[in-house]
């Protein structure tokens, strides 16, 4: 315990109020050297920023992409006015397809008017090796074009939706080669790390590698954005005409940052000047708002410039800390107000500077504790494998601790400038809510001990209801033009969610079975392999056997039949065209072959190569899944589709992998929501040591424990019974809780431990503290829910549930400490027996 003579009061006495005007003027220093660096604060929203980079996964779906050449695309989903196919139509669809394909960055643009038409009329398989027919070739059938677009296996659901009333138009942007070759490079090099360590050289070279990726990352980031923007603006001129929507993995993850810079900037000011209000109502004096207000602004411009100083860059995931800073610092500046109004009531004599010290004195410990067990509550989150979520943590440690430090260096500073006034006019508090709290605490305090133990219950039903899901789709309010973008294309083109479906096959002899036995290819054609002089290329065609080709089709009509998946393809779709071109016969050895090699280049790039590579024996069935499927369980489905192609379709477990960004999605969910089960046992074990430490009981301690799961279990039990999924955005939500109410229950238990030396009186101790630190702890919660509920405005879905359970939170929290945890001390009597 600190006493006056201890070496941090003699600093705030000698240095702090001794000296204010110098305190302050170095703390503008600092501030202002920070918030020059806080222009370097930047937010990522990037797919690569939520992947975890020790995942299997990631470097497999790394080393598919670059296999096949995968690149990163839009889509435009384009609703004419009029049919579809008129004249006026595909003048405009090409229209805009050239202005879109001048950019600098995109490689090509595929609308309807670029596909083949094959069945239009039918053409023999011998013909494709000359000019295919398109939409915009001379003379083209056009009623003969519309069957086909709207029965084909490839068009339909993925070029143009079932009604033919819109088509897609698909934006392909040249392949970053930097990026994939830095990736490429600092995995080696990793690698190297953990099998035989880094040579010095090595050790230079791997940060060098590392700061020219996060460099280039940010560079693309901008420069995707500019694309982005310049679509739209092309997009704008053709909206009288036709219904035109953006979608894309680099579109969401653009509009996620861009709807988290909003809610930073347009919530952030109206939160700041909402606390303002609520603490001139509270507390009716100027300074009482100009000093905890500039404590959260010092903080926040601080914590700003250490992150843009640092390069620590926010994501969607820790985009909510700044709010949580504001709470934490609001917090502190209230306990000191709420103290030094109380000690200037009791002592109305005393000297500015005796008041000042003897609150930082006696706020100093408390205080401290509960950062401490913030600190703690939010070091939950390191243990994740998710670099954000552990950033997210590390940002929250460090801001509680710049807040902590500015707080208790500004604000006694502050307060001494400021004279003494009048002792503030004692208020009726008999009929206060916090007074009948403590009366029903007194006299009822069985009934809250029950009605809690019935709410925990309540809440442990509800944490198992709870499901892990994240949809981008939900992100939006159904008003806003990205929330029907994605929702058109999910539901008229195909899905949104990219899933890959890889199946190697095996280095033996194919049984002579398949969509044509009698014309299996035989060995001999072996023998001409050493005469190939075009790099394999001729003998590509043999590998493409009936037997292959009948293991797709049932891969890929199996994909096809879920019930959540939307268009799947593969070459599969190939044959299923190249079948019906062959007058609805299966193809033999030989027409495959001709096939292959009849195929003109541009189109075997589109039909062919994205979905098998000869030279690693595998073959690639893509799919995207309909996100907005009420129905739809990720995880689930993809552990179904790994059984169902391994025990029903009979594939070897090593031969099926699963890759894409659905994967890389679900295992990071998956991952976050196992390390925060397993780390909220450890952190409440954790604080339970701590409130041992701190207030050397055992049985204060085990009391103390029982307010914060209450908060958490209340606060995810109702995410569960109000069917809100945890993702990567709620998943946070407990370490959340933690630090909340952890905040209120060391605040009351150290002022009751005052109270109760005065007359030993437990009920008398807590009516005295519900007088005094009940009320900071309520004007906290009051101005923090208050203050928070601006955000259910937002457009962004995330940020309205983290306003609604910061609040709940809250409310929890301080309703707990002023009912349940006195009823605890009451009932145990940690501090011994009553003396009076």
């Amino acid at each position: 315990m600190l006493t006056p003579d201890s070496v941090v009061v003699r600093f705030f006495n000698k240095i702090i109020i001794r000296h204010p005007r110098r305190v302050i003027a170095c703390l503008l220093c600092v501030v202002a050297t920070l918030g020059y660096f806080s222009k370097d604060f930047k937010i990522d929203a990037s797919a690569e920023t939520l992947m975890q980079e020790n995942d299997a996964s990631l470097r497999y779906a790394r080393e598919i992409s670059a296999r096949y050449g995968v690149e990163d695309f839009l889509f435009i989903a384009y609703s004419p006015k009029a049919d579809l196919l008129s004249d006026q139509v595909l003048a405009q669809i090409k229209s805009l397809r050239d202005e879109i394909k001048a950019m600098e960055r995109v490689e090509s643009v595929i609308t309807l008017l670029d596909v083949p038409l094959l069945e239009s009329p039918p053409m023999p398989i011998g013909e494709l090796a000359g000019e295919l027919r398109t939409l915009a070739s001379p003379g083209v059938d056009r009623e003969l074009a519309r069957i086909e677009l709207k029965n084909s296996p490839l068009f339909r659901n993925l070029l143009v939706s079932p009604d033919l009333k819109t088509t897609a138009i698909q934006v392909n942007f040249k392949i970053d080669t930097i990026f994939q070759d830095l990736i490429r490079r600092r995995n080696q090099l990793r690698d190297k790390a953990a099998a035989d360590g880094l040579t010095d050289e090595e050790s230079v070279a791997y940060d060098h590698v590392v700061r020219n990726l996060d460099a280039h990352n940010e560079l693309w980031n901008q420069t995707r954005h500019k694309d982005i923007a310049q679509i739209r603006a092309i997009m704008d001129k053709y909206r009288g005409d036709a219904g035109l929507f953006l979608g894309g993995i680099s579109m969401i993850a653009d509009d996620l940052i861009s709807f988290v810079k909003n809610d930073l900037k347009v919530f952030g000011i109206g939160v700041f000047f909402f606390l303002i209000l609520t603490m001139g109502i509270i507390f009716r004096k100027l300074r009482w708002v100009v000093l905890p207000m500039i404590c959260c602004s010092f903080s926040a411009i601080a914590m700003l410039g250490l992150l843009g100083l640092s390069g620590w860059k926010v994501t969607v995931i820790s985009s909510n800390f700044i709010s949580l800073q504001l709470i934490i610092t609001m917090s502190y500046t209230i306990h000191l107000v709420v103290r030094y109004r109380e000690l200037l009531t009791q002592n109305p004599d005393n000297d500015q500077r005796d008041l000042v010290g003897e609150t930082v004195r006696l706020m100093l410990v408390p205080i401290l504790y509960s950062a401490i067990t913030t600190i703690a509550g939010f070091g939950s989150l390191v243990s994740c494998d998710i670099v954000p979520v552990v950033n997210f943590g590390l940002m929250m440690m460090a801001g509680i601790a710049v807040s902590l430090t500015l707080t208790f260096l500004f604000f006694p500073a502050g307060l001494v400038l400021y004279k003494k006034t009048e002792p503030p006019s004692a208020a009726n508090t008999s009929h206060s809510l916090i007074m009948f709290m403590a009366r029903l605490t007194e006299f009822r305090g069985k009934w809250i001990l029950v009605m809690c133990a019935v709410a925990f219950f309540f809440s442990v039903i509800g944490i198992s209801r709870l499901v892990v899901e994240n949809s981008f789709i939900n992100y939006f309010k159904k008003s806003t033009e990205i929330y029907k973008g994605m929702t058109v294309i999910d539901q008229q083109l195909g899905g949104t969610t990219p899933l890959d479906v890889i199946i190697d096959f095996d280095d033996e002899p194919e049984p002579a079975v398949g969509l044509n036995e009698e014309t299996a290819v035989p060995d001999e054609f072996d023998e001409f392999d050493e005469f190939d002089d075009d790099g394999g290329e001729s003998t590509k065609q043999y590998w493409f056997t009936p037997y292959k080709m009948d293991k797709v089709l049932e891969v890929h009509n199996y994909l096809d039949g879920l019930h959540e998946t939307g268009k799947v393809l593969s070459l599969g779709t190939m044959m299923k065209i190249a079948t019906k071109l062959n007058g609805g016969k299966p193809l033999d050895s030989f027409e495959l072959s001709l096939v292959y090699n009849e195929l003109p280049d541009k189109y075997k790039d589109l039909l062919v190569k994205p979905y098998a590579s000869v030279e690693n024996n595998e073959v690639r069935l893509t799919l995207r899944v309909r996100d907005s499927e009420k129905t739809l369980r990720r995880n689930e489905l993809l552990n179904k589709i790994r059984h169902d192609l391994t025990n029903d379709l009979g594939y070897p477990e090593k031969n099926v992998h699963l890759t894409g960004m659905m994967v890389l999605y679900n295992n990071m969910l998956q991952s976050l929501f196992t390390s925060q089960i397993e780390t909220l046992g450890i952190v409440l074990l954790a604080l339970t040591i701590m409130f041992l430490i701190l207030f050397r009981s055992f049985y204060l301690a085990i009391i103390a424990i029982f307010p914060n799961l209450l908060s958490i279990g209340v606060v995810l039990g109702a995410m569960g019974w109000m069917n809100l999924p945890l993702d990567m955005m709620t998943i946070t939500i407990a370490s959340i809780s933690v630090g909340i109410a952890v905040d209120d229950t060391i605040h009351y238990i150290h002022r009751f431990k005052e109270e109760i030396k005065i007359d030993g009186n437990y009920i008398q101790a807590m009516h005295r503290s519900h007088e005094s630190i009940g009320y900071a702890m309520f004007y906290t919660s009051v101005t923090v829910i208050i203050g928070f509920s601006i955000l259910v405005l937002s457009n962004f879905i995330p940020s309205i549930l983290f306003g609604l359970l910061t609040g709940l939170a809250m409310l929890i929290a301080i309703t707990s400490a002023l009912t349940l945890l006195p009823a605890l001390i009451i009932l145990i009597k940690p501090f011994g027996s009553e003396f009076s």
